[in-house]
């Protein structure tokens, strides 16, 4: 993405609009020192655009703010299994994407994607209610009703709204790096990483104490990275038995404890590369990771990149 100027943001408010889908890529990529982002929230033309739940919507911007951005939201809206946007829209968006600028999807505003046959051949998810109606209405779609988000590079989608939050942290990952992206998730009360592959909702059967303690058993474990870190200590500290809490933490988070262990690591392992001038052994030895070698096999594995290069990415502007 360009490096000269502010990261732009557009995001299409289409009749029917939900505004708490509306409100998060707004509100996550709001304009701020730490944020090299700019808004505008734009609709098929400019002036108000009905809105679900109660609400309207009073766009400064029409179609040609898509021409503008690098990135393109379309939060959920009410019905999208009726009708398609209007052309104009289809057609804006298509455009955009020859351009180069990313479309994404928040909850049913996968529909409006799908209409412009970008998500064809490809994984996508929407809101667990609407998976079926998307898969029927549009049956080339691979539809993946089981996570919280899809990022096939150029488009990516996500599941209901608190999902939107998650995708943006995700695109804010990419952008400017995982300090940054946990910045924001401070700021937003969120939590900092969840994955993309993790099941849209949790079944009713895990009581809401254990995943309580779950939750703490992952803090427990975060600010002791670099210490060993095994199945049985997370479980011992969870009080539960090992297999219950391999079973459980799946459930929650979409990986197995020792997988989001080594996720944490790496991370952890992003955040030194863009924030000190430590080596990748030093770093390597403060994130339980061991070695220089085990760092780069794992953060290769897991970013598809080198830690030198990685740094080098994020310290030298993108």
């Amino acid at each position: 993405m360009p490096t000269s100027r502010p990261h732009r943001v557009a995001v299409l408010v289409l009749d029917g609009a939900k505004p708490l889908d509306v409100g998060i890529p707004a509100q996550v990529f709001t304009t701020r020192a730490s944020m090299p982002y700019e808004v505008r929230v734009c609709g098929a033309a400019r002036g108000r655009v009905a809105g679900g739940d109660g609400l309207a919507y009073e766009v400064a911007h029409g179609l040609e703010a898509l021409a503008w951005a690098d990135i393109v939201f379309v939060p959920g809206y009410r019905q999208p299994d009726r009708d398609d946007p209007p052309p104009a829209v289809v057609a804006a968006l298509l455009n955009a994407h020859e351009r180069g600028t990313r479309l994404a999807a928040i909850s049913t505003g996968a529909f409006a994607l799908a209409a412009t046959g970008l998500l064809d051949g490809r994984r996508a998810t929407t809101h667990w209610h609407y998976t079926r109606a998307l898969a029927a209405r549009h049956p080339r779609i691979l539809v993946d009703e089981n996570v919280l988000f899809v990022d096939e590079g150029g488009v990516l989608t996500s599941a209901g709204a608190a999902s939107g939050i998650d995708l943006c942290l995700h695109i804010l990952r990419g952008d400017l790096g995982v300090a940054a992206s946990n910045h924001a998730a401070r700021r937003l009360v969120a939590a900092p990483y969840r994955s993309g592959g993790q099941a849209q909702y949790v079944p009713r059967s895990v009581p809401e104490p254990l995943g309580e303690r779950f939750a703490a058993t992952r803090e427990w474990a975060l600010y002791r990275l670099g210490e060993p870190l095994t199945l049985d200590a997370l479980a011992a500290q969870a009080g539960v038995s090992a297999r219950t809490f391999s079973r459980r933490f799946v459930e929650e988070t979409g990986y197995t404890p020792m997988q989001w262990v080594m996720r944490a690591r790496v991370d952890l392992a992003r955040e030194l590369l863009e924030r000190s001038e430590r080596s990748v052994e030093q770093i390597a030895g403060d994130t339980g990771l061991g070695t220089g070698a085990n760092l780069r096999l794992h953060f290769h594995r897991i970013l598809g990149t080198s830690p030198s290069e990685y740094r080098r990415t994020f310290t030298d502007g993108g």
